[in-house]
This record gives structure tokens, C-alpha cells and sequence, in this order.
């Protein structure tokens, strides 16, 4: 099925996919999907949460907040050491790429050179790098660029009508700030968002409309399964209708052809029929391992047997070099570590 890169999407086309009837749906998006991947391929990351806790912003979901009494403490930054070991063990378990996330509203600049150290190192083991750390400015930018980052994470969250109601401490603009900055830095950008936060289908069709008609489409989407955390304001709200994610994943395969669609947070609550139902929506990526920062996530044992009872197999990746500057390649294939065959909680996802 051919399918046009668009950028110019009415809510109201978004939301007669939704409603859609299900086999339907699931046919259109599965074709996109295979125009553009293979369908038995899926793309494994792992998180690590390299600063925990004690962030200022009030967003709704997230237990990494201060002010909300959720059990997560406060942590400095990590070790360059510990993160690479724990990037080595990723890789070892069959992660392509890296990401490392960080609880803040925004980096300092005297954390941007640790971060890079991290950045590099992680990269010289030949893995996909990917960061979260909250707003960045452009030299921030292109110095994670310069150090070899691959990605950034940034999160619309919801839609812009919606996003009133769960984060006051940052504006919508804001965060398109900092995905140009990303953009122009030269770096790939992973930027999706988070439902079942009480939302109506209206404010799901305009995320999508959000990350469709970005100047670029991002290059990995995270849909994140609201995980309610006791403390949170958030806890408490109605769950979202499996079904309805799965609508989700397959618009956003349709309108988004090109892009890696992740099944993010909230995964470990999934069935595995309900995750076959999405990786045949269109989702070609997870996070993988047990934790993504603050939340739980499938262990590396049950997505592995999931894996081979699908006939799916884990994607294999070229990795870039370390910046624009020194050009080549370093090979990753990951499909012999893993034999035959993410707030990473929402924010970083």
C-alpha cells in the first residue's frame, strides 16, 4: 500500500481512522507497515535512568516529581562507569540502542560535558545512543550531537487542547522549542506521547495531529500506556480500552509510515495478545528489560518467548559514527546475542 508523507493532517481525518472498524484499521496500517519494514522485525531498546527523581515540574503522570510523595528519591547523576556497564549488559541481552534518561526540567550546562562523556563511551560499544534530560538549548544540542549522540527524546505528551490539564509548569511551546533545537543539532528525533490519561478520543486524534504535522516526523513515536503511580494525580483515572490503544498504534503507523512506532510504558500490564494485536498495528519497537526509569517493564525472559511464539526477531542495526566529523560505521547485530529468533516511565519514553 503506498502511502505519502504528510505534514498538513486534520483532526478530523485522524479521528475517522479511529473510528475505523477494527479488522479494517488493522489491514490499512498493516499494509503501510509492510510497504515500509518488515513485519517480523522489531527494534530493542533499553533505558537507563542515569538521574532520578527530585524534578521540579508538575506533570501529572510522573512519579519522578518532587512535589508528589510516589517512594522515588532523589539521586544524583551516575557514574560514567555504571552507565556504560549497565549500556554493556544491555547489549549482551540484545539491545541495539542505548538511551539515558534524566530527571531534569532542563540540563545545566556543567552537566552537559558528563552527559556527553556517557554519550560517547556508550557509543564506542556500538550501540544506538539515545538521551532524555528535558529541554535543551541549540548549543546543548549540537554538543550531544558532537559527542555521538543518535537521539533525543522528547515527548508532546498529549494533545495541545489537553495539555493544560497536566502539566502547568512548562508550555506546549516549549517543547516544540526544543525538538527544532534537536533537529537543527543534525540529531534523529524520538518524540510520542501518553494515553489513557483521562483524555477523550478528540485530544488522541489531535497528538497524532501534533506529531504528523511536525516538520519532520520523528523517527521513533513512544505510545505510552499511562502507568497510574499511587501519589501521583493521576492515580485513580479509568484505564483506557486495550482496543483503543491498539487504534492508537495503528494511526500512528498509517500517518507516520516511515517512523519507528514503540510500544512504551505500560507494557508490562499488556497481554501478549494485546501486544501481538500492536506489533500488527504497526509497532516495531520496544523497550526491553526490566525497568524503564521509575516504572516496570516486561522481563528480557517473557519478551524473548513472546518473540518466538510470533516468528518475530530483533531488528539488526548499523550504527552511525561517532559525529558528523568522523564518518563510518560501526555494525551491531544483534540477532546473535539474541539466538534464532522508557521518562521511559511516560516522560521519557
Amino acid at each position: 500500500m503506498a502511502s505519502v508523507i504528510r505534514h498538513d493532517w486534520h483532526r478530523d481525518e485522524l479521528l475517522a481512522l479511529l473510528a475505523l472498524p477494527l479488522p479494517e484499521l488493522l489491514h490499512r496500517a498493516a499494509s503501510v507497515h509492510r510497504a515500509h519494514f518488515d513485519p517480523a522485525e522489531v527494534q530493542v531498546s533499553t533505558l537507563l535512568s542515569v538521574k532520578t527523581g527530585g524534578c521540579p515540574e508538575d506533570c501529572a503522570y510522573c512519579p519522578q516529581a518532587q512535589r508528589y510523595s510516589t517512594g522515588v528519591d532523589a539521586q544524583k547523576l551516575m557514574a560514567t562507569e555504571d552507565v556504560v556497564a549497565k549500556a554493556r549488559q544491555a547489549k549482551a541481552a540484545g539491545a541495539s540502542r542505548f538511551c539515558m534518561g534524566a530527571a531534569w526540567r532542563s540540563p545545566k550546562d556543567r552537566d552537559i560535558p558528563k552527559v556527553a562523556a556517557m554519550i560517547a563511551e556508550v557509543k564506542a560499544l556500538g550501540l544506538e545512543t539515545c538521551a532524555t534530560l528535558g529541554m535543551l538549548s541549540g548549543d546543548q544540542a549540537v554538543a550531544l550531537r558532537q559527542a555521538g549522540l543518535d537521539y533525543y527524546n522528547h515527548n508532546l505528551d498529549t494533545a495541545p487542547d489537553f495539555y493544560d490539564s497536566i502539566i502547568h509548569t512548562r508550555q506546549y511551546q516549549d517543547r516544540l522549542d526544543t525538538l527544532g533545537h534537536v533537529r537543527e543539532a543534525g540529531l534523529k528525533t524520538c518524540c510520542g506521547g501518553i494515553v489513557g490519561m483521562g483524555e477523550t478520543r478528540d485530544h488522541r486524534a489531535g497528538l497524532l495531529q501534533a506529531l504528523a504535522n511536525l516538520p519532520t516526523h520523528p523517527d521513533s513515536v513512544p505510545i505510552n500506556r499511562l502507568v497510574q503511580v499511587a501519589g501521583t494525580p493521576l492515580h485513580g483515572t479509568a484505564e483506557l480500552d486495550p482496543f483503543e490503544f491498539v487504534r492508537m498504534i495503528a494511526v500512528a503507523r498509517i500517518v507516520m509510515p516511515a517512523a519507528m512506532v514503540r510500544l512504551s510504558a505500560g507494557r508490562e500490564a499488556m497481554s501478549d495478545e494485546l501486544q501481538a494485536l500492536c506489533f500488527l498495528a504497526g509497532a516495531n519497537s520496544i523497550f526491553y528489560g526490566e525497568k524503564l526509569l521509575t516504572t516496570g517493564n516486561p522481563d528480557t525472559a517473557r519478551d524473548l518467548a513472546l518473540f518466538d511464539r510470533l516468528g518475530l526477531r530483533p531488528m539488526a542495526v548499523t550504527v552511525d559514527a561517532a559525529h558528523h566529523d568522523h564518518p563510518g560505521t560501526v555494525h551491531a547485530d544483534i540477532t546473535q546475542a539474541q539466538g534464532s529468533t522508557g521518562r521511559a516511565d511516560e516522560r521519557a519514553a
